[in-house]
């Protein structure tokens, strides 16, 4: 096995930020659940459809089966996943990550550009084979920033 040690570059203060801001935001509507929000340092340990172990991290995640998990990395599929678009990862977010969350049947997926102010907001049903996708419910953006809600709480 060819190990590699590579640098990564800290997120933008905004990127964090947005994180921040929406974790604290909902961490108080779900005080008294038996969910929990998180954030971008909770692992997420999956089997793809081609049997292939994949660990995840996504920026902002709901989670209300907290006891599915080896060590530090959840097993369970947690309800919401959200990414914050970087340059360096928009691509992954939006293709190879999106179609993991599909698989793996997360009801809702946001993309935030915070550049742009804009939250794309997509939810999972299934197609007529029955498979899983997600579609596209919502773009919130300035303009009717009021309908910014999670749809599944």
């Amino acid at each position: 096995m060819d190990l590699r040690i590579t640098g990564m570059a800290g997120a933008r203060p905004e990127h964090s930020a947005v994180t921040v801001n929406f974790i604290s935001a909902v961490r108080a509507q779900l005080l008294h659940s038996t969910c929990y929000v998180f954030s971008d340092n909770v692992p997420y340990k999956w089997r793809t459809k081609d049997g292939k172990e994949k660990v995840v991290m996504p920026d902002a995640s709901i989670n209300c089966r907290v006891k599915a998990r080896k060590e530090n990395s959840f097993l369970d599929v947690p309800r919401f996943a959200m990414e914050v678009l970087s340059p360096s990862t928009e691509q992954y977010d939006r293709r190879e990550k999106m179609e993991l969350y599909c698989q793996q049947e997360v009801d809702e997926y946001w993309i935030v550009n915070w550049k742009d102010r804009k939250v794309e907001i997509y939810n999972l049903d299934y197609d007529e084979n029955q498979e899983p996708r997600y579609y596209l419910w919502k773009v919130v953006t300035e303009k009717n920033k009021e309908e910014l809600k999670i749809v599944h709480f």
